[in-house]
């Protein structure tokens, strides 16, 4: 199979059956549901950190070329910074339970009175998905077992968000089918952002490692600004123990398969 062929088919991995699977979980009565979503939670932030500091960043580090490894570092700090301000201009804003802070009781009313609200919610979406397709494919064209690892790490947050999505669509009034719809739609420009790497960093290959320095800061800003904080709201000597065991499965999952794929 070509390298192509291995972008395009993992970039729809990372995206579409992301939607898919999550569409199917929004099939669960919501009270199961809601005892669900903080597992996956916990899973997808072991999945994150383990594939952003075993593979991605070891992978920069090591990539022929690079110098100063400080140029890798920096890359990562001004990555995580610029997510935090993207983040705040609302064009990176990840929910991952439609009773989350942000979109709380009050704003769930203003997205059943206002279906571009949920709009704005689908074009962010797209803007992240495609940026997920552009870090899949430089992670590719390093090697094709860190690719699968990345791809791996994308799907296990994209389906708790696509969850978060899913019900802050159907919260701003559109039917089952129009947000599943839309959010396949949307996840498709995991495939327009693999294409536009592939074809632009074949070219480029001194900007692949800061590339995947930049897909390591994703992945760090995502499980620790975005998904951790969430966890911290139940204390319970109990749930902390499962939470942990859920986060080291999830970076255990990322070790294994870096490790068998070579």
């Amino acid at each position: 199979m070509s390298l192509l062929a291995w972008i395009i088919l993992f970039c729809l991995v990372g995206g579409v059956l992301s939607v898919l699977l999550a569409s199917l979980f929004m099939l669960i009565p919501g009270k199961q549901r809601q005892r669900l979503l903080p597992h996956m939670v916990s899973y997808a932030i072991g999945a994150l950190l383990g594939a952003a500091f075993l593979a991605l960043l070891p992978h920069a580090v090591e990539y022929p070329g690079v110098g100063d490894v400080h140029n890798i570092t920096f890359t990562v700090l001004i990555g995580v910074l610029g997510f935090f301000l993207l983040e705040k201009m609302v064009l990176w804003r990840h929910c991952h339970a439609h009773d989350c802070e942000v979109h709380g009781e009050e704003d769930r009313h203003r997205h059943g009175e206002d279906k571009a609200r949920g709009m704005m919610i689908l074009i962010g979406d797209g803007m992240h998905n495609l940026v997920d397709g552009v870090l899949i494919a430089a992670a590719f064209l390093t090697d094709i077992h860190l690719g699968i690892v990345t791809s791996i790490a994308v799907a296990t947050h994209e389906i708790p968000q696509e969850l978060g999505d899913f019900s802050i669509l159907l919260h701003s009034g559109y039917s089952r089918v129009k947000a599943l719809l839309f959010n396949i739609l949307a996840s498709l420009a995991t495939v327009v952002g693999g294409l536009i790497a592939y074809y632009s960093l074949q070219d480029a290959q001194v900007i692949v490692p800061y590339v995947l320095a930049v897909a390591a800061a994703s992945f760090i800003y995502i499980a620790v600004a975005d998904l951790i904080p969430g966890l911290h709201q139940r204390t319970e000597a109990r749930v902390t123990l499962q939470q942990i065991i859920l986060i080291s499965a999830g970076v255990a999952t990322i070790y294994l398969a870096h490790s068998t794929l070579h």
